[in-house]
């Protein structure tokens, strides 16, 4: 039985790499599912077990994607549900019994959750809502990876965006701009993404001329690291603050 088992997951492996390779979504809910239950009957996982939880994660990110709401909402909202209570439970057990390792891992894959349903309200226009998850996901990457990592300087871009959208200018101006002094700093890989969203920012704040060097600073990084999508965005947000900085004189 075990050996069959353990057969069964080498081939569910096999056809979910085949299922991405073809982007057929179905078969990709379809095989994560079966994994699920193959690794239930090897009795390797409880519910709280962090592999199936990045499952169900990985799940509800396809039916966002597929704009199924209620399944979307649903697996993102158990993800972080179940997170919060094993990390509850695991805070005062001593490092004999679970490592400060393990423990820095689940609440990372809770704060990986926080961001990825962030994204999802965002998109939908759940602005209050996302900022919420946003500042909860910014908070456990600071405080396990600190504020220098490439994913907490990511959170706070994505955190300043989301205070931009709903009109909270000066705040999203102050993560933004911390943000991109992070990035300077530290050569962040996306650096050129998150100085864009400073300058989007600063446009909107109608302060043009900064605004304007800093998308030039942007615009030269993405021409560097090739990157032809951000280069026509950035040239397309240089164009909207033409006009804005024309129709404001």
């Amino acid at each position: 039985m075990r050996g069959d088992l353990a057969e069964a997951e080498r081939l569910l492996h096999q056809a979910l790499r085949r299922a991405h390779q073809q982007d057929n979504r179905q078969a990709i809910i379809y095989t994560y599912s079966m994994m699920g239950n193959v690794a239930y009957m090897q009795g390797q996982l409880d519910n709280d077990d962090n592999a199936i939880l990045e499952i169900s994660l990985k799940l509800a990110s396809i039916y966002a994607a597929q704009k199924q709401d209620k399944l979307a909402v649903a697996g993102y909202q158990f993800c972080i549900l179940t997170l919060e209570e094993k990390i509850a439970k695991q805070k005062d057990l001593p490092e004999d019994v679970l490592s400060a390792e393990e423990k820095a891992n689940t609440q990372l894959l809770l704060g990986m959750s926080l961001d990825s349903y962030a994204r999802y309200l965002l998109n939908i226009k759940e602005l209050p809502a996302a900022q919420k998850m946003y500042e909860k996901a910014l908070q456990i990457s600071s405080d396990v990876q600190g504020e220098t990592h490439p994913q907490s300087v990511v959170l706070m871009s994505d955190l300043a965006t989301v205070l931009d959208a709903q009109g909270r200018y000066e705040e999203a101006h102050a993560y933004s701009r911390r943000a991109a002094e992070l990035a300077r700093a530290t050569q962040h890989p996306e650096e050129h993404m998150v100085l864009n969203n400073l300058a989007a920012i600063l446009m909107h704040k109608e302060d043009f001329m900064q605004a304007k060097q800093v998308y030039k600073e942007a615009l030269k990084q993405a021409q560097q690291k090739g990157d032809a999508a951000s280069v026509q965005h950035i040239q397309e947000e240089l164009a909207e603050l033409a006009k804005r900085r024309k129709g404001s004189k």
